[in-house]
């Protein structure tokens, strides 16, 4: 995997490891049932990403040359072919998985029937259910003679139907159905023979059941269908016209969207070969766009949503606590005295909602100010913001309407703020804004303002806080408020220029200041390795592919730094050289959490500088969308992130090893067994019963 003469991994061969290792825990036998057959959800959504996005830019790199507007790779067409080799080896392993799981589950009698394996009564169930609720969304296509072949979307599988007479094998007739999985959904749970067994019937085994009632018209008595998916590039090109607004852009993004090129075209080995030749000439398809046999299942992502109810065991997923300092007191309050971290999903996300709320009706705030950038579905958050307007409050909501697959629902929320009379800022030319911030402005007893609100690793989604690993500080510390104000100066005024985020004093905001300061702080270290004193760098992030960042913890491990990296995904560096005065220890942690936050650590001569951020170290974070990495100052909160990291740093159980060919061996140490994620929350709850307890403020 990784070519002696070059200095780093690809970017997305390194995506394909770590979606191995989403594979990893699928294969898992220790990992209970139902968070297997999700993983294996997991991993079938991110390939669907990767192709859509990833795999689409690497055709355009090879369409467009040294014209196209993004980082060139060295060989895109040979990245392409090296994908399409591991993307077949690891569509064999999930196939292999699944046959496992497929073998628990009936070891806990749940089970995955066919059309073919109904008894009498689930076969009129089916009819049932099929006349009551799903006939209606049936729209059968007889494509053969049609001149313009259906634009065929991305996220949807669809059923290739081919039919004949027994008497006349030779005239045959094709079909397509959408499987309309996106209103109905995708389970439906039958009539079990016994009291104790759980079946289940995918929505287009139903749909197979009854082919010969939807196409009895023809009289057809064979039927053959078989499932496949098309994945489209998804990327949504913003061009330059300037007489249109970013909305009519996106917007006009969003419907071009369906009409991408295609990317992948998986279809189910078993299908008749006449039907499958005749769909990748329809779909002007050839060997070079992935074109992958797969199982008789699609589109396991809906996976993720398999019926909680039909599982014995009991989820362990342990509820979030109450931080023990917001439990008697309004957050508003609290965090007027003190800075307060907030590490989700241990701890829980309503004193984010909490906020907003009592700022909404505080009578001497004057204003919100908010960046949104993935919501959950019935957001309280905007609730919050709504409330907030309603009591004649300025609300400002920086909304990112380019975060990717995510552009209508943001176009929706923008209509709703801005009905209730919110101001919404909806972009930066030529930048996104990925930072998590909040600033409220509160009048005090003298008439003066003060400012308080929050950094966040994280999203403002309730719902993925319960899954994604995240650090939020709350704070009222007037230096970062001051300069959290500023960065909204920005994003109210980008035509001022990015030279307004300069005057930042603490925050670090990106593009472009981030990198330097960083930078800045590595030489700091270099310098002190030279000197043979103590040097040592800690970096938790999502990925980590900007070279130049790279090329300097090179340096930085040559000159003997100790350089400990926790990367969940994308991971480009080698971290193995002869050159390295002292190893770099690289590890990935995959396990229940989404391990999402960033974290940042620098020894300073044993004043250890601490920070967390919104961004990794790529250059689209660095260089190309608005970020806020913000320090930790107060000493308990930045040795409760320095536990954290060393606790996950001594994972022996969910983290892999990191090496030059990212073989994602397991970390396995002779000491006891260290699950980081479990072993951070005892940590986090020791700490709230002892301050409980002790009373501590």
């Amino acid at each position: 995997m990784a070519n002696p003469k070059r200095k780093t991994i690809a970017r997305d061969i390194s995506w394909l490891a770590f979606n191995a290792r989403v594979l990893q825990e699928a294969a898992d036998a220790t990992v209970p049932l139902r968070e297997r057959i999700r993983f294996l959800g997991i991993f079938s959504n991110n390939m669907d990403e990767f192709f859509r996005v990833r795999v689409a830019t690497l055709k355009r790199m090879i369409q467009f040359g040294s014209k196209a507007n993004m980082h060139l790779e060295n060989d895109p067409q040979q990245i392409i072919d090296e994908i399409q080799m591991i993307v077949l080896n690891q569509q064999g392993e999930f196939n292999r998985i699944w046959e496992e799981v497929l073998a628990q589950m009936k070891e806990q009698k749940i089970f995955l029937r066919s059309e073919k394996e109904l008894n009498a009564e689930q076969q009129q169930f089916v009819r049932n259910h099929f006349e009551e609720e799903v006939s209606a969304d049936i729209i059968p296509l007889m494509i053969e003679n049609i001149p313009v072949f259906p634009m065929l979307r991305d996220k949807s599988i669809y059923l290739a139907v081919v039919m004949w007479k027994k008497e006349s094998a030779l005239k045959k007739k094709y079909a397509l159905i959408e499987i309309p999985s996106r209103t109905l959904g995708r389970f439906t749970i039958l009539p079990s023979p016994r009291a104790d067994e759980h079946h289940i019937i995918l929505l287009e085994d139903i749909i197979r059941f009854n082919l010969p009632d939807i196409f009895s018209y023809f009289g057809y008595d064979q039927y053959h269908a078989h499932i496949f998916k098309v994945t489209r590039d998804a990327e949504i090109d913003i061009d330059e016209d300037v007489s249109t607004t970013i909305i009519q852009k996106l917007q006009k993004g969003i419907k071009n969207r369906r009409k991408g090129k295609p990317v992948r075209f998986v279809y189910d080995r078993e299908m008749d070969p006449g039907l499958l030749e005749y769909l990748i000439r329809r779909l002007n398809l050839s060997k070079r766009d992935n074109l992958i046999p797969g199982g008789r299942i699609h589109n396991f992502r809906h996976f993720m949503s398999f019926p909680d109810q039909v599982f014995k065991e009991k989820r362990n997923r342990k509820k979030p606590f109450d931080h023990p300092l917001l439990t008697e007191r309004r957050v508003t309050d609290v965090i007027m005295e003190k800075d307060i971290l907030l590490h989700f999903p241990y701890h829980s996300f309503l004193p984010m909602i909490d906020l907003i709320r009592e700022a909404a009706f505080d009578p001497d705030v004057t204003s919100i100010k908010i960046t949104c950038y993935r919501l959950a579905p019935q957001s309280k958050v905007i609730n919050a913001l709504v409330n907030a307007v309603r009591n004649g409050k300025e609300v400002i909501v920086m909304m990112e309407l380019r975060a990717r697959f995510e552009e209508e629902a943001n176009l929706e929320w923008k209509e709703r703020l801005e009905e209730e009379g919110a101001k919404v800022l909806v972009g930066m030319p030529n930048l996104k804004v990925h930072s998590k911030i909040c600033v409220i402005k509160k009048k005090t007893k003298d008439q003066n303002f003060l400012y308080y609100g929050f950094v966040s690793t994280g999203n403002l989604n309730e719902r993925t806080a319960r899954i994604y690993a995240d650090h939020c500080l709350l704070t009222s510390n007037q230096k970062i408020m001051a300069d959290v104000n500023r960065i909204f100066t920005y994003l109210e005024q980008p035509k001022l220029g990015v030279g307004l985020l300069r005057d930042c004093k603490v925050v670090i905001p990106s593009p472009g200041f981030a990198k330097k300061e960083m930078m800045r702080l590595i030489d700091e270290e270099i310098r002190q390795a030279r000197k043979k004193k103590p040097a040592a760098i800690t970096l938790k992030m999502n990925s980590l592919s900007d070279e130049e960042m790279i090329m300097k913890l090179y340096e930085a491990a040559r000159a003997g730094v100790q350089i400990k990296l926790i990367i969940r995904g994308i991971y480009c560096m080698l971290s193995e050289h002869k050159k390295f005065e002292k190893p770099v220890r690289a590890i990935s942690i995959v396990d229940e959490y989404l391990e999402h936050a960033r974290v940042w650590v620098f020894h300073n001569r044993g004043k250890e500088k601490v920070y967390i951020s919104s961004a990794d170290w790529m250059v689209r974070n660095m260089e190309h969308r608005v970020e806020a990495t913000c320090p930790i100052w107060h000493e308990d909160l930045k040795q409760e992130l320095i536990d954290i990291l060393q606790i996950q740093l001594e994972d022996n159980v969910k983290a892999r090893w990191l090496d030059n060919e990212l073989n994602n061996e397991y970390v396995r140490t002779s000491k006891k067994k260290i699950r980081s994620q479990v072993e951070t929350y005892n940590y986090l709850h020791k700490k709230t019963l002892t301050q409980r307890e002790t009373g501590s403020n």
